[in-house]
């Protein structure tokens, strides 16, 4: 049997991953909320544990793991996107319009996804799918103490869990002092977090011993893991951002909850990601989604080799040259395995790298080794195990590649021209050019970007240069 190394963010130390059951590997992962299309770093977990799945599937075998990731579809955020829309002249309930909304988004999630190669997980439950669960298990807490009704809202006793912090190594105290908590007249503790909270008539509730109301955020995933996979499961991953309150909020529930368990074995976080070295923000001009680099000509295969070129418990810096140097390296690999079968099993030193906490940057560089000494068999087979290289997405390998280095060189003239004489018809022109030929025209201070598209045709442009 390999021998996986798993880095447990609880113990702040590698350890050998040694399952409760071999034959029933369980891992839960915390989703997304469903109100908009998820943006490049909501992918990052996604590409992580999807590698993960993958390594415990070939390891113990892929009908003995059991993989769960959640939609959040019971929130705020969601609430407002519908109102948005009722407020628009929808004449529909809100109840259709949130339906609707999170319809509409998990597809676009599932598509998104999809497109960078993720497996889809064993299951996806919906947080509105175990209200009852999440009623009983309040109930559960008040019942034990842990848990106190106020102003119909239900909310957790912080400091009736002795090890609350355990995980993000920080004490109750410390966490008052260094946080912004929210102020309340019901609270006992201002570190005391909400469970469930009253609901009025323009938004969606449901009835509990408390009122009509709808749960808080934390005990969704406490309810829906105990329910899916149990008072103990292996391992509970997510995004660093993450680790508290969420994760700290679940533990303190669960472990209250169902004191005869362990909840979660081992905890694994995924580092946040940045762009062209900066926090990926709004305001800054560099927020994108997956559908955006998709919809400019990035393939999935490219973006989430680029993920994986990065140790997922490092923060990860996309950039434009990092895609193109994977897109490279990709359609040379394509060129190298077209036709040939895949070995029976991936190359013991990719496996090897993968168990070693998932050191992706290794494995890559096992790849490269294969590729060099013509075991092409081997590559095929290995670069599967790592999402790549599979039939199903290399229809963009099979696009001409793209040699704009003229164009630009072209453009910037007509550009520079155009500044002394205030005549941008040339300018325009070009432009019109390239946009009809599938071409993205990037124009900027720092000088002019030419992309290709999911739609590039070089004919359109023949001739023309």
């Amino acid at each position: 049997m390999t021998d996986i190394q798993l880095y447990n963010t609880r113990t702040r130390r590698k350890e050998r991953f040694e399952p409760l059951d071999p034959a029933n590997l369980r891992m839960y992962v915390c989703g997304p909320t469903v109100y908009d299309r998820a943006h490049l770093g909501n992918a990052r977990p996604v590409v992580t544990f999807d590698l993960l799945f993958r390594l415990l599937r070939h390891v113990y075998g892929a009908d003995h793991v059991t993989y769960v990731r959640n939609f959040t579809d019971v929130d705020d955020k969601i609430n407002a996107a519908a109102l948005a829309r009722k407020q628009a002249g929808d004449a529909r309930p809100l109840e259709e319009l949130i339906r609707e909304r999170t319809e509409e988004t998990i597809g676009w999630y599932h598509a998104d996804m999809d497109a960078l190669g993720a497996l889809r997980p064993s299951q996806e439950p919906r947080a509105t799918e175990f209200i009852g669960q999440m009623i009983a298990m309040i109930g559960d807490l008040i019942e034990k103490g842990h848990a106190y009704a106020a102003e119909g809202h239900v909310m957790f006793r912080v400091r009736s869990y002795k090890d609350y912090g355990a995980l993000s190594g920080r004490s109750v105290d410390d966490m008052i002092a260094g946080a912004r908590v929210e102020v309340a007249p019901f609270k006992e503790d201002p570190m005391d977090f909400v469970l469930w909270k009253p609901s009025d008539d323009d938004l969606p509730g449901w009835d509990s011993p408390w009122g009509r109301g709808r749960p808080g955020w934390h005990i969704e995933c406490s309810a829906m893991s105990h329910e899916l996979l149990g008072d103990s499961f292996d391992i509970h991953g997510g995004g660093i951002d993450l680790q508290f309150p969420h994760h700290e909020n679940e533990i303190a529930q669960s472990c209250c909850a169902h004191p005869e368990g362990g909840f979660a074995k081992v905890w694994m976080h995924n580092e946040m990601l940045q762009v062209e070295g900066r926090k990926m923000s709004k305001s800054l001009g560099n927020f994108f989604t997956v559908r955006d680099l998709l919809e400019q000509g990035v393939p999935g295969e490219v973006i989430r080799f680029v993920f994986l070129s990065t140790h997922y418990r490092k923060p990860m810096d996309w950039t434009a040259e990092k895609a193109r140097e994977a897109e490279a390296t990709l359609r040379k690999w394509r060129g190298l395995v077209a036709g040939i079968e895949p070995a029976p099993s991936p190359a013991p030193e990719v496996i090897d790298a993968l168990s070693d906490d998932l050191n992706t940057a290794g494995a890559i560089a096992a790849l490269h080794g294969l590729a060099g000494t013509g075991d092409l068999a081997g590559l095929k087979a290995s670069a599967g195990l790592l999402g790549l290289l599979g039939e199903d997405m290399g229809v963009w390998a099979e696009m001409p590649e793209a040699d704009l280095g003229g164009w630009t060189e072209r453009l910037a003239a007509a550009r520079a021209a155009a500044m002394d004489s205030k005549d941008f018809s040339e300018v325009d022109r070009l432009k019109a050019l390239l946009i009809g030929a599938g071409v993205e025209v990037r124009m900027s201070k720092a000088g002019i970007e030419l992309l290709p598209g999911a739609g590039f045709d070089p004919a359109r442009l023949e001739g023309s240069e």
